[in-house]
């Protein structure tokens, strides 16, 4: 005979409502969802790895002739690569630091009134050919990295700007709503409704930026600002192929490995409520 405190399915309090009356409990009517695998480290493009290696291979066997060892040697290659690198970082950090706070400033109250503006106005940047916006901004500022910084980063604020407009204008007003009406603050709202939720868009303007700066950063050579793009412009005027090659294959080595770097800080930096499934 069952006793009452063992009886599962009694009608007395504190009874479970979900128990079925023979002792048996209902499976649960929601299952935690498993959040998707997220992109390993060992996951780094085999053909970029293949390319690098196969144009290793042929630079040690081909016989190059002394204009072409000279181009190459003592440390010219990496000097450009490096050059090339922290042209891509420091205008990208620039552009993050003006794009993303100047779209947040126009989704609020009557800025939002400039927008068509502060748009157009980053439309005519890019829209710009860069090589001529390069050359007005040497004639203005002179030869030197600054003028070819300020010439990239003019040329990569569009997709950042426009996608965390969008990012944050696209937020469901409901939730905006349910977050003021708890009791949170403007600022509050911001950073940790609006933003969160713009995350995606806004990662996927820092990659196409990220991108446009790397291969606009080949042209920073015509106003003196060094990088890869050094190496192009003296393979194509001495006629090397081999410099031309070296030039070329690491700029299109290091835009694909900042294209897969920005994609896996897509995935790592999504907010995780976001990747929850049904």
């Amino acid at each position: 005979m069952r006793t009452s405190e063992g009886r599962l399915g009694g009608d007395g309090p504190g009874a479970p409502e979900d128990a079925e009356p023979d002792g048996e409990e209902t499976p649960p009517l929601f299952r935690p969802a498993v959040a998707p695998a997220r992109v390993s480290w060992q996951k780094l493009p085999v053909l970029l790895i293949a390319v690098l290696l196969a144009t290793w291979l042929w630079f040690e066997q081909a016989d190059l002739d002394a204009l072409t060892r000279n181009a190459l040697s003592d440390g010219r290659v990496s000097k450009a690569l490096w050059q090339h690198i922290e042209l891509t970082v420091i205008s990208t950090f620039f552009v993050l630091i003006i794009a993303i706070p100047l779209g947040i400033l126009l989704t609020r109250g009557q800025a939002g009134r400039a927008t068509p503006v502060v748009v157009g106005l980053a439309n005519i940047g890019q829209a710009t050919p860069a090589i001529g916006l390069l050359a007005l901004l040497v004639i203005w500022l002179g030869i030197g990295r600054r003028a070819a910084l300020i010439g990239i980063i003019a040329y990569a604020v569009l997709p950042v700007l426009s996608n965390t407009i969008a990012g944050l204008k696209a937020n469901d007003p409901a939730l905006l709503e349910a977050a003021r009406g708890i009791g949170m603050s403007p600022l509050g709202v911001l950073t940790r409704v609006e933003l969160p939720l713009a995350v995606p868009l806004i990662l996927a303007g820092v990659r196409t930026a990220l991108v446009l700066n790397v291969g606009t950063a080949t042209l920073a050579t015509f106003g003196g600002g060094g990088g890869l793009g050094v190496l192009i412009t003296t393979g194509i005027t001495s006629q090397r192929m081999p410099v031309l090659v070296v030039g070329s294959v690491l700029t299109v080595a290091l835009a694909l490995l900042v294209d897969w770097l920005a994609s896996l800080a897509e995935l790592l930096l999504r907010p995780r409520g976001l990747e929850a499934g049904p």
